[in-house]
């Protein structure tokens, strides 16, 4: 049984967000995360939708709801709630 998580959110320039998504991939790694699909809204590029296969939900979990992914998400200006779903295949 494999173990997912999806996040949604928006973000202001995605240009300059995926700069910063991309530099955070240490952290994705040290939750366990490996990303399986990355998403754009058809109608709104600055919208993603990303599936990461996730080693271990309550580690999953622990990342994000960390200061760090708060800040990082902060800096790299998401501007709305991100959807969060740990879903079980």
């Amino acid at each position: 049984m494999s173990n997912y998580l999806l996040i949604r959110h928006k973000v202001r320039d995605f240009s300059m967000w995926k700069t910063g998504y991309d530099a955070h991939l240490p952290k994705r790694i040290e939750a366990g995360l490996t990303e399986a699909h990355f998403f754009q809204s058809n109608s709104d590029l600055n919208e993603v939708v990303i599936l990461f296969k996730a080693e271990d939900l309550g580690r999953a979990k622990t990342f994000t709801e960390s200061v760090d992914l708060r800040e990082i998400m902060q800096k790299l200006g998401v501007i709305d709630k991100p959807d969060i779903y740990f879903l079980k295949e």
